[in-house]
């Protein structure tokens, strides 16, 4: 038995799919055959909700009277791209201000979309043809053109769990890191992650309409450092930092809940960022795949205090537990992400498709296979 994208969307038009969340699923993956779910179940809705560095936004503000050539745009104080023509910008999401490094570019694109002002100061040389060489004026998501988020690299596939066995603190991207493996952190939704659901990316590639933000946005191409390169556990799941989505959505309909800025000690800003993807049970691979629990998924345990070494692995089941075992000692576990926040929004996902108001799409471009990560060279 096998299920087209098309036969699945008319049953949402007609209000007769039957949407599961993939936790949903896997716990009926007990007891179920994955025939037997792809029988029962038509479409599988995945979530999570963690930092994305790789975030960021593309702002156009109009033109004043006269008008500037922005070359050096600051927005609350916080320098962004005065690279992009006239009056267009890309904020992103870990710009900062040297004096004020608790505040940034992901802070900025949180306060637009929750309604308010934001200072723009910008200089230009002048020209013929923008003679203005200075202005300074507030702007919010109503009196500017357009506002779009698209971030580079988002959604994870799988990603290290981060440990310290140095003398000393370490202050990281994936938290702070105490000495001597006195802690371990991690950031995924584990059974619940879009690409951990769909490790091939069957159905998800350029196109697939997925949850951004609390809006609809789209995947628009594989995000960067996109690497089918890792190494496979017994599951068929990727170990470690894998594949990654380029996403997009229009700013105006996304909400703080699911968009927040942040700042980690002593490392910088980031962003939170909600996504959830739909996935179609297109057959009984797919009806497998989104089977997937938490003790089936593997990562590897890396060590930030010996230049990112592989010392381990383990495995989401006993990450969630709150410690697991190593070299003879327990070590205390804590995720960077927020499973609540995830399954509130594959729940939202879920209630959009079987309310007839979000159907899926087929890929019109396929991720790409093969690929590795390279790296940079120091010249000597």
């Amino acid at each position: 038995m096998s299920k087209t994208y098309e036969e699945i969307n008319d049953k949402i038009r007609k209000g007769k799919a039957v949407v599961l969340t993939a936790e949903e699923v896997s716990e009926m993956a007990r007891t179920m055959s994955a025939k037997e779910i792809l029988d029962r179940v038509d479409v599988v809705t995945t979530a999570t909700f963690g930092a994305m560095c790789s975030s960021g936004a593309f702002l156009n503000f109009g033109h004043a009277d006269p008008p500037i050539r922005m070359e050096r745009i600051e927005l609350n104080g916080v320098p962004v791209s005065g690279g992009l023509a006239a009056v267009d910008t890309y904020v992103g999401a870990t710009d900062c201000n040297p004096s004020n490094p608790k505040y940034g570019g992901a802070h900025i694109i949180e306060d637009l979309i929750a309604g308010k002002e934001v200072e723009l100061e910008a200089w230009g040389k002048g020209t013929d043809c923008y003679p203005r060489k200075h202005i300074r004026t507030s702007i919010s998501l109503d009196t500017i053109n357009e506002a779009i988020l698209c971030n580079p690299r988002n959604a994870y596939q799988n990603y290290n769990v981060a440990v310290n066995t140095s003398d000393r603190t370490l202050y990281t991207y994936m938290g702070t890191l105490l000495p001597h493996m006195k802690n371990a952190s991690y950031s995924s939704a584990g059974e619940l992650s879009p690409l951990l659901n769909d490790p091939e990316c069957r159905t998800i590639g350029l196109g697939t309409r997925i949850f951004l933000c609390g809006t609809q946005g789209y995947v628009v191409w594989n995000g960067t450092q996109f690497n089918c390169s890792k190494p496979l556990n017994d599951y068929g799941v990727p170990m470690g930092n894998a594949r990654t989505l380029a996403v997009m959505g229009e700013m105006r309909q996304m909400s703080t809940e699911y968009i927040r800025g942040a700042y980690f000690e002593k490392y910088g800003v980031t962003m939170y960022v909600g996504i959830g993807v739909p996935i179609p049970l297109l057959d009984e691979d797919m009806a497998a795949r989104v089977s997937i629990r938490n003790s089936q998924i593997d990562t590897f345990i890396e060590d930030y205090g010996n230049r990112g070494e592989i010392i381990g692995r383990t495995n989401y089941e006993q990450l969630r537990s709150g410690e697991f075992e190593f070299g003879g000692h327990k070590i205390h576990t804590a995720p960077l992400s927020s499973l609540d926040k995830a399954r509130r929004i594959a729940s939202v996902l879920k209630q959009w498709i079987s309310d007839g108001c979000f159907e899926l799409t087929a890929p019109v471009r396929p991720m790409p296979t093969g690929t590795s990560l390279k790296g940079l060279a120091e010249n000597m």
